[in-house]
């Protein structure tokens, strides 16, 4: 990621900084992991830290820049908001989803949703730095607006699940008061 840096500094720099992007994924994958078992949504989980990495997008592109420490922190934060959801993604929802009960405990069938999404997520590791090298000769803002556009499709993605999360929400609440349907 150190495209994230090259714009506004030199090399050696800019390779040093990309790795706190890194560090802050490890924090963000910690991060979606609690608070997916806190509220019992995963979707959900990845679907707000996808919204709020969008706008942190733009407010590094415009503001990560001025200082050092504005960069760290800029750093930091994109990369747990972008990174966590991909970290909850490849571990938990594939196990959740090779271990549904559709799939009566085959254990063939675990290793192929698995392989499925971490080859989904290997060809975005490989069309994102290529697309980046594409577009910032047309300029660095083009690759930022770039990355914001890839987290509104994943957030896209997201929706129905989101929905079906929250519908589930909304019937435990109903349940839990008495309001039960028939």
């Amino acid at each position: 990621m150190s495209f994230f840096v090259a714009a506004h500094f030199d090399s050696k720099s800019a390779g040093d900084l990309s790795t706190l992007f890194d560090v802050g994924g490890i924090l963000g994958g910690i991060l979606a992991g609690v608070v997916s078992d806190a509220i019992g949504g995963r979707a959900t989980t990845c679907g707000v830290m996808l919204l709020l990495a969008a706008p942190m997008l733009f407010v590094y592109n415009s503001v990560g820049y001025q200082n050092m420490p504005t960069t760290i922190g800029m750093l930091v934060l994109c990369g747990a908001l972008v990174n966590g959801p991909y970290a909850l993604i490849t571990t938990a929802v594939s196990a959740d989803l090779g271990t549904h009960k559709s799939l009566k405990g085959n254990a063939r069938a675990l290793h192929t949703v698995s392989a499925i999404i971490d080859g989904t997520g290997s060809i975005g590791a490989a069309l994102g730095p290529l697309l980046a090298g594409l577009i910032s000769p047309l300029g660095w803002d083009n690759v930022f607006y770039m990355l914001m556009g890839a987290d509104a499709c994943a957030c896209l993605l997201l929706i129905r699940l989101m929905y079906k999360e929250i519908r589930g929400w909304c019937g435990c609440v109903e349940e839990q008061r008495g309001y039960k349907e028939h």
